[in-house]
């Protein structure tokens, strides 16, 4: 398996939008389906951005200064995917704003994704370089290993924190 980090982010879209799609699949009243679909969302979402946010994004934007808007959009990407990530795990699947509020991150992070896929990845890896790219994938394995797997973990609590005040 590659240790690359733009395959890496790859691979962790995938499983995302994989979950996204039985999301949308879900009957309208299967909200045990949901729920679980939900919990394991939030749980992805939360150890992606949490290893983007400590990792990749501050890396990209010291050694490709060019890209420094596009990494501040992605901060405020992940802030919006935070906000709805919170208010998600303290609701239930019988909510009457549970899928609406789903159905909006599933948007916001789509976006996210596709952006940084079309956009972002190829700009970062012809500015990084392969061995560079592979450095910071091994960074980011690390960092998935202590990263927080829902949002009131502590290791989480400050991007919660920054998230609803900001």
């Amino acid at each position: 398996m590659s240790n690359d980090a733009i395959v890496l982010l790859r691979n962790d879209h995938k499983e995302i939008r994989k979950v996204f799609k039985e999301f949308q699949a879900a009957g309208e009243n299967a909200t045990a389906t949901k729920q679980r679909l939900v919990d394991k969302m939030i749980e992805l979402l939360t150890v992606h951005t949490y290893i983007e946010n400590e990792v990749m994004y501050p890396q990209v934007r010291e050694a490709l200064p060019d890209l420094e808007d596009d990494v501040l959009e992605s901060y405020e990407e992940h802030h919006v995917a935070d906000v709805l990530v919170v208010e998600l795990a303290a609701m239930d699947a019988t909510d009457e704003r549970f899928t609406a509020k789903t159905t909006v991150l599933i948007e916001n992070v789509t976006h996210h994704m596709d952006e940084e896929e079309q956009e972002w990845f190829p700009q970062v890896r012809s500015g990084l370089g392969r061995k560079r790219l592979q450095e910071l994938g091994e960074e980011m394995l690390a960092a998935k290993e202590r990263a927080p797997r829902r949002p009131s973990q502590p290791s989480a609590l400050k991007k919660t924190v920054d998230a609803l005040i900001s």
